[in-house]
């Protein structure tokens, strides 16, 4: 009989393995062909389209996925819900609001900035909101970012309603699908050294993540500062999705499928359910990027294939939760 301890460390190797080769099968997946000898013998285009374009795209890939998996794992632990996402408290719609006036009034890697900012500000108004509420429950959280989201769809429609119908309208759309295509080696540094920073924050507190799922009255007598810790915690998870997103734009069921995933394996909540989630989270957006890029003669959003998956899920869950008694 297999510990659940044990069972999660293999997991998690399992996970590593597979995540480790949709990485190498990424770098050479593409329009333009790469091979293996090719690089060795130092072709300089073969060289550049691998640096500059594929390694760039698999790490964001890859890591994006990990970042997006933890911080829903984070979610659903600390609102006690499984169907909790970054859009809780609004970093998604305020995301593609700063996304949208990035791509009408800037271009280039001020649209990734201003999607980040929009992310920011969203969340920094959810959690204002909320500390006018003195007595620290999660719902008032939940209600402010409903709030927020509510804001930053006006504006986005708004947005939409003042852009060029053939060329900014469709620029708006495309990101709002989500895609891992255009992402090259300029500028994501930043984006990937605060998210790694981000989730190594939330394994530092994985213990205290846990303790949050908890009711309110048992944490504070493990001597848990339940409100301050709520907020840390949030804002490192919305951090690590804005990184992403501003990055890739909108990828559906990620933060959603992973942390379950792991969960249904593990069949336990812990650490190494954190790091399964992660795991399972770079696998699904490095698997879907790759049939984005392979199973048609033009590139596909991520999101179609991500929501492929996430759909028949939710629908899982909604029969799953009416049969448990």
């Amino acid at each position: 009989m297999v510990s659940p301890t044990a069972r999660t460390k293999i997991f998690c190797a399992a996970g590593a393995v597979l995540l480790a080769a949709l990485a190498a099968a990424s770098l050479f997946a593409g329009k333009y062909p790469l091979t293996l000898a090719g690089l060795l013998a130092g072709d300089e285009m073969q060289l550049r389209v691998f640096w500059t374009l594929r390694v760039s795209r698999t790490v964001v890939g890859a890591a994006g996925g990990f970042a997006l998996g933890v911080a829903g794992f984070v979610y659903q632990t600390v609102f006690r819900n499984p169907l909790a996402s970054p859009d809780v408290i609004g970093v998604s719609s305020g995301a593609s609001a700063g996304a949208a006036a990035g791509i009408l009034f800037c271009s280039g890697a001020a649209v990734t900035a201003a999607s980040f900012a929009g992310a920011l500000a969203a969340v920094g108004l959810s959690l204002a909101l909320s500390a006018l509420d003195r007595s620290g429950r999660h719902s008032t959280i939940v209600l402010a970012g409903i709030a927020v989201h509510s804001l930053a769809q006006t504006a986005l429609m708004c947005l939409k309603l003042t852009a060029d119908p053939e060329r900014e309208l469709a620029s708006i759309e495309y990101w709002i699908m989500g895609s891992l295509n255009g992402i090259t080696g300029y500028g994501i540094g930043g984006n990937l050294a605060l998210c790694a920073l981000c989730v190594g924050v939330l394994f530092l507190l994985h213990r205290q993540i846990i303790l949050l799922s908890a009711e309110e009255g048992e944490a504070r007598m493990l001597g848990v500062e339940v409100g301050r810790l709520r907020l840390a915690v949030l804002l490192a998870a919305t951090l690590a999705v804005a990184c992403v997103v501003s990055l890739s734009g909108l990828i559906s069921f990620v933060g959603l499928l992973a942390p379950h995933g792991a969960r249904l394996l593990t069949r336990r909540s812990g650490p190494g359910t954190m790091l399964l989630g992660g795991l399972l989270g770079g696998i699904l957006l490095t698997g879907a990027d790759l049939l984005a890029r392979s199973v048609a003669a033009a590139e596909l959003p991520v999101s179609i294939f991500t929501s492929l998956l996430g759909a028949p899920f939710l629908i899982f869950l909604i029969v799953k939760g009416r049969r448990d008694p």
